[in-house]
């Protein structure tokens, strides 16, 4: 059945999505250093392919390609990261100015295309020299972070279209400090606590920073969400779904905008809570311009593990496809907080695809992913929620972290061999919306 969707205002913003240590590649080239990902992919057995960064998209090389290409699908904004030690290699000290030139030539080559550039300073890429140092856990390296957002947003944010301080702050504390997943790997929970306090610290001191050097660009934070359900309707399930909002929503949303931990959560952290100073929580909410929400499914929480009913459709990563649930996100984050415009920085969906004899990727799942989330957040925008662009995840197929090359989210398909670019048609159906948008006419479906 086609999806319908809603009306947008006609100065929504589209887009798509990448990272910088996902696409660029030149992992050592041109004075980058290395990073924690960088050392994290050498460890024996994190990776599930064994592989690492070093080329990947190898994005450095082929800028004005890749740029030309988000021009070719009618783009109108592109949200990137910058990788820290490729502009200052030790995350203190010396600056590099090819990695500052990089930037530089992708900046300006967005613009030159017509293409909104929307900057994110850390997507995860911590300078390993700084994490030799203690990295998050420790209170120094946010110090260290405020200078590089000064720098950065100086020489950049007239330019700029936005800067979010930090994407996804839960998965750099919990997957990185507490499960040991994602980089630096280590397993403490206590550590993760105190790594999230950190990271919500330096994003405050870096807007304070950047406001004061002068920087006009709209200055935010992008935070992974989802709607934490019970599985079952026991007390115990309603309990864990309760904590797990409030570990996952309620501990970011409540030190932006309230300018505390909520109290339950700190309740079940004991002594694992983390330490504070005086003035850490008004630091913390500064006020923010704009949020970016990345969505991608609802957390369904019980005893035994959830697993998905039958028939649920899943995405290749497992997770289940819910786009109603990015509507109820965006209307309850509504209703509970005093919400500044909203941006979906990311949204998207792994399937296994690959390009067909005439050289097409058929990739009609994600299109399908993509339109129904789409109408969501249209849902949401009749809901009075004030949502103000849409980015696509991801611009390219990539390097997906523990998982390597062995998942797909792009809309344009990446032949790691060769480098050779193909559009999905998730690729072609977004380019048909894009300009469907712009001119009122009918919008495409399947």
């Amino acid at each position: 059945m086609p999806t319908t969707f809603p009306d947008f205002p006609k100065d929504f913003v589209w887009g798509a999505a990448t990272s910088a240590f996902q696409i660029e590649g030149a992992a050592f080239t041109d004075g980058r250093a290395a990073s924690i990902w960088d050392t994290f992919c050498r460890t024996p057995g994190a990776i599930v392919d064994g592989s690492n960064g070093d080329i990947a998209c190898d994005h450095y090389h082929r800028l004005d390609a890749d740029l030309d290409l988000m021009r070719d699908l009618g783009l109108q904004a592109y949200r990137f990261s910058s990788a820290w030690s490729r502009v200052q290699p030790d995350g203190a000290g010396a600056w590099n100015q090819k990695g500052l030139d990089f930037y530089d030539r992708l900046v300006d080559g967005l613009l030159a295309r017509g293409i909104a550039p929307y900057l994110t300073l850390y997507h995860w890429d911590l300078p390993q020299a700084l994490q030799d140092q203690g990295g998050w856990a420790n209170r120094e390296v946010a110090l260290r972070f405020v200078d590089y957002a000064e720098t950065m947003a100086r020489r950049f944010g007239d330019r700029l279209a936005s800067i979010a301080t930090h994407n996804e702050p839960w998965v750099v504390a919990t997957l990185g400090h507490e499960q040991g997943i994602f980089a630096p790997g280590l397993k403490s929970r206590r550590t993760a606590t105190q790594v999230s306090h950190h990271l919500l610290l330096s994003h405050g001191m870096a807007l304070l920073a950047m406001r004061a050097a002068g920087v006009k660009a709209p200055l935010g934070i992008v935070l992974n969400q989802a709607p934490s359900v019970p599985a079952t309707e026991t007390d115990g399930d309603r309990a864990k779904a309760k904590l797990a909002d409030g570990l996952l929503v309620r501990w970011y949303m409540d030190a932006l905008f309230r300018g505390r931990y909520p109290s339950d959560v700190l309740l079940d952290l004991g002594d694992d809570a983390p330490e504070l100073h005086d003035g850490d929580m008004a630091i913390i909410r500064t006020p923010i311009d704009f949020l970016g929400i990345n969505y991608y499914t609802r957390s369904v929480v019980g005893e035994p593990a959830f697993t998905p009913a039958p028939g649920s459709e899943l995405t290749d990563m497992g997770w289940e496809v819910y786009p109603q649930g990015l509507t109820e996100l965006l209307v309850r984050l509504r209703r509970d907080y005093p919400l500044p415009p909203v941006y979906i920085t990311e949204n998207g969906a792994a399937f296994a695809d690959a390009p067909d004899a005439q050289g097409r990727v058929h990739d009609g799942d994600r299109c399908r992913y993509l339109q129904r989330h789409i109408a969501a957040v249209g849902d949401a925008i009749a809901a009075d929620v004030d949502v103000r662009g849409y980015f696509v995840w991801s611009l390219f197929d990539n390097f997906e972290w523990p998982f390597g090359y062995t998942k797909r989210f792009g809309i344009v398909h990446v032949d790691y061999a060769t480098q050779q670019r193909t559009p999905k048609d998730s690729a072609l159906w977004y380019r048909e919306f894009i300009a469907a948008q712009a001119t009122g006419a009918a919008r495409p479906t399947l």
